[in-house]
């Protein structure tokens, strides 16, 4: 707790057993505090070859690449404050882990996802993982978190996969709504625990994919 005070962590998390009344106590003590569940979701992937209306970071020139993560971070930004992905999209590229799919609306990033692909990684074999997505705020967010789902759907289909997971806090019930919609079904679910006791970004009208695990 010293180390997160010291790092100015406005905002801590951690995802636990929902059913485990144990495991609750013991965080509480240290002052986090049980909130809404998250379903980590999956559903079958069958190839199927589109026309791409994305990009991905892998695919970008590494002198655009800063860039390109500016833009992420100004879209996590806008978010929540402080919310910043950009070493994970990062890592990603650099430890060959999978991708980062970019939606793009001519010079503005509409939705961003980062996706762990396959064997070695945490998503695991036959798998794509969505580690961590979101899809810009607006009148618009809806339809833009969809074009989202197709594009992870895309990429994990173009490496062969067989299944998509990503994880979903059901208190952001429109996009957990919009998952189920289209096919995904819970495999687990756990609670997620926060420093201080407030939403965050787990709320209503947010399009964000995460599972704190």
């Amino acid at each position: 707790m010293e180390c997160f005070e010291n790092w100015g962590i406005q905002h801590a998390g951690l995802f636990t057993f929902a059913q485990s009344a144990k495991h609750a106590g013991f965080y509480q003590r240290f002052g986090f505090w049980p909130r809404f569940l998250t379903a980590v979701m999956s559903k079958p992937i069958a190839p199927d070859v589109r026309a791409r209306q994305w990009s991905t970071f892998g695919e970008t020139a590494v002198d655009d690449r800063e860039m390109v993560l500016s833009a992420c971070r100004a879209l996590t930004n806008s978010i929540y404050a402080g919310l910043d992905v950009s070493r994970e999209i990062s890592a990603v590229a650099d430890q060959n882990l999978g991708d980062t799919v970019l939606l793009w609306e001519d010079s503005e990033l509409l939705g961003l996802a980062i996706c762990h692909i396959g064997p070695r990684t945490e998503a695991g074999s036959g798998t794509c993982y969505v580690k961590f997505g979101a899809a810009r705020p607006g009148a618009a967010v809806e339809q833009t978190f969809g074009k989202l789902l197709d594009a992870c759907e895309e990429l994990a289909g173009s490496h062969k996969t067989a299944r998509l997971v990503a994880g979903m806090n059901t208190a952001r019930h429109e996009a957990y709504r919009q998952m189920q919609a289209r096919g995904f079904h819970t495999d687990l679910q756990g609670v997620v625990m926060s420093q201080p006791n407030e939403d965050g970004y787990n709320r209503p009208g947010v399009y964000l994919i995460d599972d704190w695990r």
